[in-house]
């Protein structure tokens, strides 16, 4: 006997209509339990969704390129009661010396019909011939409607001419581009950039940014024109501490990790956060109140292939220099394989952004918006320092703390940029 076990999307954060970049398997396959059965990716994160049992997958509810919310169908599997496996009794069963899993495209079918061959009719549509309506999903329809927008008028790249989240942003873009040539510009006055054919100077080559890109600009954009930005500068002298670091080091590759200058750093903001709590807070939604954080979760941005991402490392205030090594280590690798959860590049308070390792004397790093402050952090340098009676060289690191203008003045910015490189010099102080 067997029995028909539903495989739906588990929890993946806060995330909705996540789009399905790969599938893994195809109708008719033997699945073992946890085996991969299609690809997800949200923003800056990508993720495999798993089979609940062992069993024939017999039917697949999504394709490449669908989109998916926590609880939706995936597909229907085919599980046996009687200890014996479908593989062992079906003709469809692939040969022992087949290793490699069939993976012809499967059909495309909209997550929320059983007809694939008839889009879903929204609203407006009731009483029209079905066949004429724009092919879309359900998600894109319900976007479309929120945006005022005649999905007739839009252009599909999808298969079958089907339109995707995609193709509505760009034509909602190209008719803002429109409006701006009228003068509805959010920014009167400010001229479109020129157009030009580059091709007329010389060789060119032309390549798609990469999706971390497309999702981080606009927040960068909409950070930086929304916010007044102010960056305070400051150095910390850190001879005693990289000497501490160094002095460090066994205990670190004893426990699996390596102790970054990045470690006491975190130790150090949380300090600074926790002496001056409004670098420790956000907005509220209506903009007339702050919101005090007890909790102090630090981002760190690491530089992946994609691009820059920030995963989120929680309760620093209650772990140790090693403790944080391991959990850096463990965060920055998953970062750079595209592994990291939604939920773990979210909930943050403040964020450091260190150029260290490539160079630079000092940068103005855009808020990671609602945080109110980021800190950057460039190469520190060697310099000669009057001690009194004489030139002495120390390590000198230099510091870039841009803040919200709107709720941190330039005093709080200055008076937190010292408190922190003297956390950074004299690291008793982090025990006070």
């Amino acid at each position: 006997m067997s029995d028909t076990q539903e495989i739906r999307v588990p929890d993946i954060g806060d995330f909705e209509q996540v789009p399905v970049i790969e599938v893994l398997v195809a109708e008719g396959d033997w699945l073992e339990s946890d085996q991969s059965l299609v690809t997800l990716e949200s923003d800056k994160a990508t993720m495999d969704v798993p089979t609940p049992a062992a069993g024939r997958l017999v039917e697949l509810k999504v394709s490449e390129g669908d989109t998916v919310s926590e609880g939706d169908l995936i597909g229907l599997l085919e599980v046996e009661t009687n200890g014996e496996s479908p593989a062992s009794q079906s003709e469809n069963t692939l040969p022992d010396s087949q290793t490699t899993p069939d993976r012809t495209p499967a059909p495309d079918l909209d997550t929320s019909f059983q007809d694939s061959s008839v889009p879903p009719v929204p609203f407006d549509g009731m009483g029209k011939d079905p066949a004429s309506l724009p092919h879309a999903s359900p998600s894109v329809r319900k976007l479309a409607r929120e945006m005022g927008v005649d999905l007739s008028n839009v252009q599909g790249s999808g298969r079958k001419g089907r339109i995707q989240p995609d193709d509505l942003k760009a034509f909602v873009k190209e008719r803002l581009k429109g409006a701006q040539g009228l003068g509805s510009s959010p920014f009167p006055g400010l001229a479109p950039p020129p157009a030009a054919d580059f091709s007329k100077y010389g060789e060119t080559e032309q390549a798609p940014l990469s999706r971390i890109q497309k999702i981080s600009g606009p927040n960068l954009h909409r950070n930086w024109v929304s916010i007044p930005h102010v960056t305070q500068f400051d150095e910390a002298d850190i001879t005693d501490m990289e000497a501490f670091r160094k002095a460090s080091k066994q205990d670190a590759e004893q426990a699996g990790t390596k102790m970054t200058p990045l470690v006491f750093l975190i130790k150090a903001v949380v300090a600074a956060l926790k002496r001056y709590p409004q670098f420790n807070a956000s907005l509220s939604a209506d903009g007339e109140s702050l919101v005090y954080k007890k909790y102090f979760h630090i981002g760190v941005a690491v530089d992946t292939p994609g691009g820059l991402v920030v995963p989120v490392l929680r309760d620093c205030d209650h772990k140790g220099l090693i403790d944080l090594a391991l959990e850096l280590t463990d965060v920055s690798a998953r970062a750079r394989e595209g592994k990291l959860k939604g939920d773990e590049m979210k909930g943050g308070c403040f964020t450091i952004s260190s150029l260290g390792g490539i160079g630079g004397t000092a940068f103005t790093p855009i808020i990671n918006a609602p945080e109110l402050a980021i800190l950057g952090v460039s190469r520190s340098e060697t310099k000669p320092v009057w001690d009194g009676e004489t030139f002495r060289p120390r390590l000198r690191l230099p510091l870039s703390l841009s803040y919200d203008h709107r709720v941190i003045d330039g005093s709080a910015a200055a008076r937190f940029t010292r408190y922190l490189a003297e956390q950074l010099e004299d690291l008793r102080r982090l025990l006070l």
